[in-house]
């Protein structure tokens, strides 16, 4: 249907100031006509348009006076995705079917996916027409082992066939990335200027903190702007050779984005997704390497040695098939990197590192120059097992300092971290050694303190495993930006035993 064919009549545009994440969601009163005539029903999805710009939306209906029977109220994300001021004229229509549901529904039967059925389920997620309901019938249908190799493949291809895809001069492209679940694991802020130092070429995108306490985007825009538009992007990478930008500003892999929407709140795991998502946003980055931080440990999001092994050669055989040369480190996910956890106070943790300070994180630094000295192998610049030496004499001379200076400068400005105006010790309750962190439950605490909303929130962890504690020893420091979340955060962490796993002396 094209905006000629919206039915006759119009509602009136009214922005709600309501926040439904990445949804657009519209609301209409049950009482108006056109629901009436329509037959809409609440979760039906429709078409909105205001003059030659539709979107696609999930609607609820309205008992009360919220809006007028000739309204129809946009959600925060209908309203930035569709436009307008209230009063605009908008035209409603029933939603045309959604034929690739039907690949879905095999899929959950047990049928695998093909090429055709992909690259068609991509293409209507990529144009939003699938909504959370579908996008986690599609989750679900791919989680656990239920993908293998050929769909992943498959899906791939087709999450980068729907999206834009950067082209660069340079033969050779790096990237890296961390499948996760190990907070204060901010490595790319100290990896893209020790590479790019060295000459390669390195555009980074990485993306904001859904369910953690911090995202690299996050701590990053705590020393520079990350919203970089593909021509600014362009023009730091071509000036600098690297960049540490937010993907969510540029249409990289689309479909990705609004899988990963869903998928992270779901708490469902998938090789096959993890992989598709990770290779289709560095091949359509153009990177034609890419290093993988892979963290292994029991709070960790990958588990076991043997669960890291399939992963790993996951990677390894779709990287192959699609043409982008994959290397996969794993590494201890035993416990947080660094002190901070939440984006100013991680940043912090990266400038001690970069300006060589003696108290900088010492498990940062030697994690960072592990992945730098694989790139800095991979894109020809050093011998094999000769990139880890070049990478430390980069970060001790100060190249890498001066380097991400220039960065942060060519992407807007570089600028101080915030601290956190409320501050508080947490020390050990008895004597003993310090035998296991649950990272998902410190994470937790750092984003009950206000990570990663309130920048400069989060926490400071002064005991790593091995310790011996005595009573009342700083086991860690909240930082919160009101009296209030210091109180939340506390209320959490007073049941520190699940937490800090202590043996006692």
């Amino acid at each position: 249907m094209t905006p000629g064919d919206a039915p006759a009549g119009g509602l009136l545009l009214r922005r709600l100031g309501i926040d439904t994440y990445q949804e657009p969601v519209v609301y209409l009163h049950r009482d108006s006509a056109i629901c009436k005539a329509e037959g809409f029903e609440a979760r039906a999805r429709i078409e909105v348009w205001r003059g030659a710009t539709h979107i696609l939306a999930t609607l609820n209906v309205v008992y009360d006076s919220l809006i007028g029977i000739q309204q129809l109220g946009l959600s925060e994300a209908a309203w930035r995705a569709l436009g307008g001021i209230d009063g605009d004229v908008l035209r409603v229509a029933h939603a045309r079917p959604l034929q690739s549901l039907s690949a879905v529904r095999a899929k959950i039967y047990g049928r695998p996916l093909g090429a055709e059925a992909a690259a068609a389920i991509v293409r209507d997620v990529a144009e939003g027409r699938y909504s959370d309901i579908e996008l986690a019938a599609l989750i679900t249908a791919c989680s656990g082992d239920r993908m293998d190799v050929a769909e992943t493949i498959a899906l791939t291809r087709a999450m980068v066939a729907a999206g834009q895809r950067l082209r660069w001069d340079s033969g050779t492209v790096l990237d890296k990335h961390c499948v996760g679940g190990l907070p204060g694991n901010r490595t790319t802020l100290l990896v893209v200027p020790i590479v790019a130092a060295c000459g390669l070429t390195i555009p980074k995108t990485s993306s904001r903190a859904i369910t953690s306490p911090a995202g690299t985007a996050d701590t990053m825009e705590t020393l520079a702007p990350v919203a970089l538009d593909l021509p600014t992007m362009r023009r730091v990478v071509e000036s600098e050779g690297g960049c540490i930008a937010w993907g969510g500003a540029v249409s990289l892999s689309p479909a990705d984005d609004m899988l990963i929407r869903v998928e992270r709140p779901l708490g469902l795991d998938s090789d096959g997704l993890m992989v598709a998502s990770v290779l289709s946003k560095k091949i359509a980055a153009g990177s034609t390497h890419v290093v993988i931080d892979m963290p292994v440990g029991r709070s960790a999001k990958v588990r076991s040695a043997q669960a890291a092994r399939a992963l790993a050669q996951r990677f390894h055989s779709v990287g192959g098939a699609l043409g982008i040369g994959v290397s996969v480190i794993a590494s201890d996910g035993s416990q947080p990197v660094g002190r901070g956890i939440g984006p100013a106070l991680e940043a912090w943790d990266v400038l001690a590192v970069l300006q060589n300070l003696p108290d900088a994180p010492a498990d940062l630094r030697q994690r960072a120059l592990a992945l730098a000295a694989s790139l800095l192998e991979l894109g020809g610049k050093a011998g094999a097992g000769q990139g880890r030496a070049l990478a430390a004499g980069v970060l001790d001379s100060g190249a890498a300092w001066t380097k991400l200076q220039a960065i942060c400068a060519a992407q807007g400005g570089m600028r101080e971290p915030p601290r956190a105006a409320h501050t508080l010790v947490l020390g050990a309750l008895h004597r003993g050694r310090l035998t296991a962190i649950d990272n998902r439950r410190l994470a937790q605490l750092a984003k009950l303190a206000g990570a990663p909303r309130a920048p400069a929130a989060g926490l400071e962890l002064h005991a790593p495993l091995g310790t011996l504690l005595r009573p009342g020893q700083p086991l860690l420091t909240l930082h919160a930006e009101s009296p209030g979340e210091l109180a939340y955060a506390l209320a959490y962490a007073e049941a520190q035993d699940t937490i800090f796993t202590i043996q006692q002396a």
